[in-house]
């Protein structure tokens, strides 16, 4: 099975999931209802986007039990809507619209870069130096840290900003890494490297100075 099915699996029942615990707990507070919309239509996105401009690294084959034990993983963002709705909180309106406000914008950040990613390397191989990766190399990582930001932000708790750390530390950091050892092949790496950054965009960038040359007469 390839990896990816197991993804989409949690990201199609993430919706029902939070709809199900709202019926369990009783719980039908503008927190709930705002998480259900948020993390609910971000796992439909995510589907639509899987079947328009797939990501190639979730398309690696994986054996039965490393599927199921990357949907286990995938599920621990599951806590948070748990928290949230069992326990009942209500977030304060100016949380409730920095959250959507950070969502929008990951959303923006993780799927225009992966769809500009996708189509430039469709048609031209190469290292992608313009656009969303012109300041930033992974700025699909950073809008989906956004993501989960949000919906963290909603719980009012620490768990699931502790889960979203240790995803960052053994799985996003490892991959950007992995990523910057590959791209390192090119010959104009290094000078891209320098001007920009390996998470957050690097807004400024002095080049190094070349001292003129002096022509004799």
């Amino acid at each position: 099975m390839k990896s990816k099915y197991a993804i989409n699996l949690h990201k199609g029942l993430t919706f029902f999931f939070v709809l199900g615990l709202m019926f369990i707990y009783q719980n039908f507070t503008l927190g709930a209802w705002v998480y259900l919309a948020l993390h609910g239509t971000y796992g439909f996105l995510w589907l639509l986007k899987d079947r328009i401009f797939p990501d190639p690294q979730w398309e690696q084959f994986v054996s039965i039990p490393q599927g199921i034990f990357v949907f286990v993983i995938v599920n621990l963002y599951w806590i948070a809507p748990f928290i949230l709705i069992s326990s009942g909180t209500v977030p304060p309106l100016p949380l409730v619209a920095l959250a959507i406000s950070v969502n929008i914008f990951g959303v923006f950040l993780s799927f225009a870069s992966d769809a500009q990613k996708y189509y430039t390397l469709k048609y031209q191989k190469g290292l992608i130096t313009e656009g969303f990766f012109a300041r930033c190399r992974n700025t699909n990582y950073l809008g989906e840290i956004l993501i989960y930001s949000a919906f963290a932000m909603l719980t009012l708790h620490w768990l699931p900003f502790l889960i979203l750390g240790g995803f960052i530390s053994m799985i996003f950091i490892p991959n950007m890494l992995k990523k910057d050892k590959s791209l390192s092949r090119y010959s104009d790496f290094e000078e891209y490297k320098k001007r920009s950054g390996l998470l957050f965009p690097k807004l400024f960038f002095i080049a190094d100075s070349q001292p003129e040359e002096k022509t004799l007469v």
